[in-house]
């Protein structure tokens, strides 16, 4: 009889249909059964010795919220025995129902050894007790992940120990992850967590990577990325890492309609073992970037979100870096400002922040223009060394980039019909904050225009870091920050910009509220219960900020 290894997760969701994806232990078809008599069924492909489906769930009505059911071979595996959950739900909103869309970035899975969590309360857990308790109240209709769902470099001590009884730790890797295998039990660790196997089950959600989902500064860099390949592991580490991102993260990110027409997964689901299929796909896709889309777009009534790759499409030639390749540029920009005057708000995802505090700005700028050789061969070696320890490689680090972007987000938020909101959505930094940018007069958009930031869900950031992002958005900050840029002759940047709230640190979570124009944003982080000054059990998210980013 097959068994449930991982999931349910709720990945799309619309008014009239779902995907949900599985992991079995063995061959079958999975069937997803709903109350109201609406469901799907898929059968099962096979990779690298491991059991998948994405089941389409069609005929679901709209302003409607059903229970269902997992079936594998007919037999029920989800919900669990004697589970404590509520039943897991699929909504269908209605067009002009309020939308909620919570999002954060860098979830640390691994369970505390002890009683006291290291990083703290976790977010996401802290968020699925919230929604367990009140099934019928407030939730949110999606949840965007913003990269490093899981951690391949950053073990912890029960992955360390299954790493062990398979290789010797004493050769590179080491205690990193190595192959796909060593992936799958990453994210057992993170989706088997109870709170966040259930919080997955009923509220959909769509994914982005970023670096620590393959390698800490993944793609920095030409420099960084001919290191690595020297190594006689990466190339294995690479593969297994798109491998194994393609099933667990990307597939669920497409709509039936997408599904339907991605000749990669009729493949898959075409062959008895897809492992070879998909290994050469993770080939190409590093070999050719652009010959994959990571980058997806999701729309919620007339809220339209795009969620971009920032690590995968980069090009890494110096002189001609860029954070996206032409076509993935292309790409955002068709979807931006397609179809004038259809959404009234305008979402960017993209895990790493494009505005940053005016130091850190202004330091990415200066070690490019050295890395590019601006300054000679001296500059641009030193250039590279701080640029990797430092972590050197945000959207500032890109200049044309990041005035690319600034100049099509004025163009996608001006106009008859401009959105109300244009929201870059973004993560990575382990804290939260808000900044909005100011074009020249005359030059700005009509709609509003936000840098959110929220990190981390279940992480920390070191005092020094914490002291240095408190600082950076200080006048002396901004005025060292200019003599960088005077050292590395940068031009000033064509937008300039300011901080509006923050930063705040601590495991968090953002949820934007948005209805018709309104948009209205909530940062909450979560905290241990106490009483009487002592801990008690459990946590709860305690709000942290409130605002409304637009009217009425």
């Amino acid at each position: 009889m097959a068994a449930l290894h991982l999931g349910p997760l709720l990945r799309y969701a619309d008014g009239t249909s779902a995907t949900v994806w599985v992991e079995a232990s063995r061959p079958c078809t999975a069937e997803v059964r709903c109350a109201d008599g609406s469901g799907g069924t898929a059968r099962t492909f096979q990779v690298a010795g491991h059991h998948y489906a994405l089941v389409p769930v069609t005929g679901l009505t709209p302003g409607t919220s059903t229970p269902y059911e997992v079936l594998l071979d007919g037999t029920r595996v989800w919900p669990l025995p004697d589970s404590p959950f509520p039943p897991s739900v699929i909504r269908s909103g209605l067009p002009d129902d309020p939308v909620r869309l919570s999002f954060g970035s860098c979830r640390w899975a691994a369970p505390p050894s002890g009683k006291r969590d290291p990083v703290g309360p976790d977010a996401l857990d802290t968020l699925a007790a919230r929604l367990a308790a009140a099934p019928d109240g407030e939730r949110p209709d999606v949840l965007v992940l913003l990269g490093d769902q899981i951690y391949a470099d950053e073990t912890s001590p029960a992955t360390r120990r299954l790493l062990a009884a398979r290789r010797d730790l004493s050769e590179p890797p080491g205690d990193q992850v190595a192959d796909y295998e060593e992936y799958t039990r990453l994210y057992y660790e993170s989706w088997l967590d109870p709170e966040v196997r259930w919080l997955l089950s009923t509220v959909p959600s769509c994914m982005i990577f970023d670096d620590h989902d393959i390698a800490d500064d993944w793609n920095t860099s030409a420099a960084w990325v001919a290191d690595m390949r020297a190594t006689p592991w990466w190339r294995e580490r690479i593969l297994s890492g798109l491998m194994s991102y393609w099933v667990h993260q990307h597939l669920g990110n497409l709509s039936p309609k997408e599904l339907a027409e991605d000749p990669l997964y009729a493949a898959v689901r075409a062959t008895p073992d897809a492992t070879d299929v998909l290994r050469a796909f993770a080939a190409k896709a590093d070999a050719e970037p652009a010959s994959v889309r990571w980058s997806h777009r999701r729309d919620f009534g007339r809220v339209r979100l795009l969620m971009v790759d920032t690590r995968a499409a980069r090009v890494l030639e110096e002189g001609a870096r860029a954070m996206l390749d032409p076509g993935e540029a292309a790409w955002l920009r068709e979807q931006a400002l397609a179809d004038p005057g259809s959404c009234d708000h305008l979402l960017i995802g993209t895990s790493l922040p494009w505005l940053l505090p005016h130091l850190m700005h202004d330091a990415e700028a200066w070690s490019a223009a050295l890395c590019r050789g601006d300054k000679g061969p001296r500059w641009a070696r030193l250039g590279e060394k701080v640029r990797r320890a430092a972590d050197l490689e945000h959207w500032a680090a890109f200049p044309e980039s990041f005035a690319a972007l600034a100049g099509l987000i004025a163009e996608a938020g001006s106009g008859a019909g401009a959105p109300a909101t244009v929201c870059v959505l973004s993560g990575d930094v382990h804290h939260a904050y808000l900044a909005e940018p100011s074009w020249p007069a005359g030059h700005g958009p009509d709609s509003r225009v936000l840098q959110l930031t929220c990190s981390p869900v279940h992480n920390r950031i070191p005092l020094p870091l914490r002291l240095a992002f408190l600082l950076g958005w200080s006048g002396p900050a901004r005025f060292l920050g200019r003599r960088f840029a005077g050292h590395g002759r940068i031009p000033r940047p064509p937008v300039d910009w300011r901080c509006t709230g923050g930063p705040w640190f601590g495991n968090q979570l953002m949820t934007l509220t948005l209805h018709g124009r309104s948009a209205r944003l909530r940062l909450e982080r979560a905290v241990a219960k106490r009483r009487g000054g002592k801990r008690r059990g459990g946590t709860r998210l305690t709000t942290v900020e409130e605002s409304v980013l637009t009217g009425p």
